[in-house]
């Protein structure tokens, strides 16, 4: 069921429910760049488990309208939106890559109405302290956060570009993405159910441009608005081993610097893993 929530300052929320409508309520925060058509459980899998899954285009993506200048912690104010809108007094929240730092920001913020939070394959903090940021991080990625870090107006001509070529052609993200893939990746996103996911979301998220993925990247290399050490809810870091492009280590420093988190790293798996993860996950929040 798709709806439109109206967030703080008249902006459009385009917000999605599936599941089971009397279910456990869980958001799922896409990953970057995503939409909240992005790859989950079947409707039919999450009414089985219990589940009511709620996921929305972040400012900037799809049909939500763009939010200038956001940081991550603008998620957590989002979140309660829509929570407020379907009457949710307590909820648990799951993000995937670009949606795992947006995840811990509900966490640390929304302390007094969500459950549980479960981040994969999660980046961490741009400043967090005796991190090498950038260390095992693939090439490409590399090249977009330093230009990030010189501001909007270094990336937002190329960005724009690359959308509005891979809206016309979305397997052409896939395509650029499988050279610097493990061969774990590559089996994960030749599958034909998680490529048609993929391909779906990448279509949705550039629907009206660019500036979702660009206001991701440029938050998340600067300040995020919160301390991941007062976070105080229970948190699930799952990270695969073989990551590069939120390599391993981010994990690492979150569970080290997260009160009472839970990592679990799995060995022979990588970015793209998460996807096959999603399903443990949500059995773990609504536990």
């Amino acid at each position: 069921m798709a709806r439109t929530v109206e967030a703080p300052g008249g902006r459009a929320l385009a917000v999605e429910v599936s599941g089971d409508p009397q279910g456990s309520p869980v958001f799922l925060l896409h990953g970057t760049p995503g939409s909240r058509v992005g790859p989950a459980p079947r409707s039919s899998v999450l009414s089985r488990m219990g589940v009511r899954l709620i996921s929305f285009d972040r400012p900037g993506y799809g049909e939500s309208d763009r939010l200038p200048g956001r940081r991550v912690a603008a998620a957590a104010t989002d979140v309660l939106t829509i929570a407020e809108d379907l009457g949710l007094e307590r909820f648990a929240v799951a993000g995937r890559s670009g949606g795992a730092p947006h995840a811990l920001a509900c966490a640390a913020l929304l302390a007094d109405r969500v459950t549980r939070v479960a981040a994969l394959v999660s980046l961490a903090p741009r400043n967090a302290e005796g991190l090498d940021w950038y260390g095992g991080m693939t090439p490409s990625n590399v090249r977009e956060y330093h230009q990030a870090e010189r501001g909007l107006l270094r990336i937002a001509d190329a960005f724009q570009l690359r959308s509005r070529v891979i809206k016309r052609d979305p397997v052409r993200l896939i395509k650029d993405l499988v050279p610097e893939l493990p061969p774990t990746d590559r089996t994960v996103v030749t599958d034909p159910g998680i490529r048609r996911m993929l391909l779906s979301t990448y279509r949705q998220a550039f629907r009206y441009g660019a500036f979702g993925w660009i206001d991701d990247v440029l938050a998340f290399t600067t300040d995020w608005g919160f301390r991941v050490q007062d976070i105080r809810v229970p948190v699930r870091l799952w990270h695969g081993a073989d990551d590069q492009f939120s390599p391993v280590d981010h994990s690492r420093w979150l569970a080290d610097n997260i009160p009472g988190a839970e990592l679990y790293l799995e060995p022979g798996a990588a970015h793209f893993g998460a996807f096959e993860e999603m399903a443990s996950t949500l059995k773990w929040l609504v536990g």
